[in-house]
Formats: C-alpha cells, sequence, structure tokens
C-alpha cells in the first residue's frame, strides 16, 4: 500500500475492523518511512450490474440514484434514512447474488415495491406512481384496492 504522504509502499496495519455491515475491512496503517498514518478500505470487487431501461439503452446500476428516487417517496413519513439505506444495501445485495448481471428497470421497480410495501403504504403508493407512470385517480384507486385486498387476503390467512 502506497503511503499518500511519502509514496512509500512499506506499511504495517495497526488495526483492523469489519466495515460497512460486514462487507469491508477497514485498515489503520503506518508508514514505515516517515511514520504517518492513514486508513483503507478492502472491499471485494463485484462485476457492475447493468439496468436496461425502457427506452432499450443500458446504464450500469446506480446505489445513489436508487436511494435518491426512495428518499423522495419517503418524505415525510415515518422511515428513517437507515432504514431506507438499509433497503438499498439489500436490493444490491439480491442483484448481485443473481447470475444474471442485468435486470430491466421495471422489475428493479418491482423489487423497490415488493420491499416498500412491507415498510410503509404511503411510500409504496409514492413509489407506485412514478414507478408505474400513474395517469390519473384511476391508477391510483386501483393501486389502493389491490393493495387493500392483498392485506385482506394475508389477515384472513393469519
Amino acid at each position: 500500500m502506497q503511503c499518500p504522504s511519502c509514496q512509500n509502499t512499506d506499511s504495517r496495519v495497526l488495526e483492523s475492523r469489519s466495515a460497512d455491515a460486514g462487507r469491508s475491512v477497514r485498515r489503520r496503517r503506518e508508514c514505515l518511512n516517515c511514520d504517518f498514518r492513514f486508513t483503507t478500505y478492502e472491499r471485494i470487487e463485484t462485476i457492475p450490474i447493468t439496468v436496461l431501461k425502457q427506452g432499450g439503452n443500458r446504464e450500469t446500476f446506480n446505489k445513489t440514484k436508487l436511494l435518491s428516487g426512495l428518499t423522495r417517496a419517503c418524505e415525510k413519513t415515518s422511515i428513517e434514512r437507515s432504514k431506507i439505506e438499509l433497503l438499498v444495501d439489500e436490493i444490491e445485495v439480491q442483484l448481485q447474488q443473481r447470475n444474471i448481471r442485468e435486470i430491466s428497470s421495471a422489475d428493479l421497480g418491482e423489487m423497490l415495491l415488493t420491499q416498500l410495501r412491507e415498510i410503509n403504504e404511503v411510500a409504496y403508493i409514492r413509489f407506485a406512481s412514478v414507478h408505474r407512470k400513474f395517469h390519473g385517480i384511476n391508477d391510483f384507486i386501483t393501486t389502493l384496492e389491490t393493495f387493500k385486498n392483498s392485506k385482506e387476503q394475508l389477515a384472513t390467512v393469519i
């Protein structure tokens, strides 16, 4: 590891600990040449996931973009930012575990809706209205009725 101060490649590890919920290792290092201390992170290199957009173009999966969209849907709800970040992390892990490295934006949105349905009804409807491109009140009513019916079916099973 190259020292940021003197560019020497000899350093010793002072401390190692798990970071990013166990997905990376944080190492505190000290340069053997100039005694400068610095921190490095070690992560597993993942193969990028491609999102196939509705227009046919492809773009690399962007965790920040997903987090931004979910944050907008969850504004003024009781959902904490940490829960939203955890949801995005879970989606990313699910995508990395798949054998296929490409997902359609429609399938990605449905994955999020499935998770949101369990967390908060208002956030679910907000996200669905953008993801499914609601055109009017009838789209909201249809989604709300479907949501209500599935809740009632679940209640009768339990």
